[in-house]
């Protein structure tokens, strides 16, 4: 069955993705494009991945709790470098 219209992607594809990594619906979209366009089959895609199910990342995440996963996912998030000012760019 399709789960997404826009690009084709069957429910099949995206499990064959999970059991290659992907857990979160946004590798699946970077492995397949699959939620990238009208993005009505995201909810779609989360729920065959299910909550932390064969995901090492996303279980330790539930784990650590609410404060705990956002500490951990704002620790990975990489920080833009400041803008220079006119006078340091000089």
């Amino acid at each position: 069955m399709y789960v997404c219209s826009c690009f084709g992607i069957t429910e099949q594809q995206v499990r064959e993705h999970a059991e290659s990594g992907a857990c979160t619906p946004r590798q699946i979209a970077s492995a397949s494009k699959a939620g990238t366009d009208c993005g009505s089959c995201v909810r779609r895609i989360q729920a065959l991945l299910g909550r932390g199910a064969g995901c090492p990342r996303r279980a330790v995440l539930d784990q650590l709790g609410p404060d705990g996963a956002t500490a951990a996912l704002a620790a990975e998030q990489p920080v833009a470098p400041a803008s220079l000012s006119t006078a340091e760019a000089a």
